[in-house]
């Protein structure tokens, strides 16, 4: 394919480096020069452009900006009928993309992680997901939602990544001042968490840990007293 990204930042330049090595001729806009000119000096089928370049040269359409920047950076644009383009802004409905690119047609909205790159990462999608799935599924698991509400919802819910890697990240901190390699201790957590959560549903997983008296049960219900359950639902439900 020939794939245009406008606005190359951290998650965009993620994406281009999952595809980069899949035969696709890609033009990155020139926004965002520190990761465009890394992707092009790595890549030879990476090339720089200013963004009506990255239109004039795509078939299809990676939209990486800001929601606040879109407008500005896209209206003075010209677009093309059967050029299709997917969205990765998350302050922006597919909707709203879409009346930005046109006789373009923005056709899913896709919201990836910076594990994308690595591949095994979740992609949530709204829209035509049949693109989506194409260019990125192969090595990435795509979840599909069924409307712009359950997408504004799946968008609150992934937060809990941040607090998450906290939580881990205070725990490694406290492991490493009682260890010898505070590294170690840190890097054991982070795989002791993510292979058990992918591997097992929650509910089971908290009951295979409940033993009574046991030290996960003991931590989850001190900190089940302290709030961390009404936190959680709170903050989520300050984000919706």
């Amino acid at each position: 394919m020939r794939i245009g990204v406008i606005g190359c930042g951290t998650i965009a330049r993620a994406a281009v480096e999952r595809i980069v090595d899949d035969g696709h001729e890609i033009t990155v806009s020139e926004r965002s020069v520190h990761h465009a000119s890394s992707l092009a000096d790595a890549h030879s089928n990476v090339r720089i452009a200013d963004n009506q370049g990255v239109v004039d040269a795509s078939d299809v359409l990676f939209l990486g900006l800001m929601a606040e920047h879109a407008a500005d950076v896209l209206g003075p644009l010209t677009f093309r009928d059967g050029q299709v383009a997917i969205t990765f802004m998350a302050g922006a409905s597919l909707e709203q993309a879409d009346a930005l690119v046109r006789p373009a047609r923005a056709t899913a909205q896709m919201m990836p992680f910076p594990g994308i790159a690595r591949g095994g990462t979740p992609i949530m999608t709204y829209g035509d997901a049949r693109l989506v799935t194409e260019i990125f599924g192969a090595r990435n698991s795509v979840f599909c939602v069924r409307d712009a509400d359950e997408m504004a919802a799946y968008l609150c819910a992934q937060a809990v990544l941040s607090p998450v890697a906290r939580m881990v990240g205070d725990a490694a901190t406290w492991l490493g001042e009682r260890v010898s390699d505070k590294a170690q201790g840190e890097e054991f957590l982070r795989e002791l968490v993510a292979s058990n959560i992918a591997s097992t549903a929650c509910d089971p997983l908290i009951e295979a840990l409940n033993t009574p008296g046991g030290f996960n049960q003991r931590l989850r219900l001190h900190m089940e007293a302290d709030g961390m359950t009404e936190a959680l639902r709170n903050g989520l439900s300050k984000l919706a």
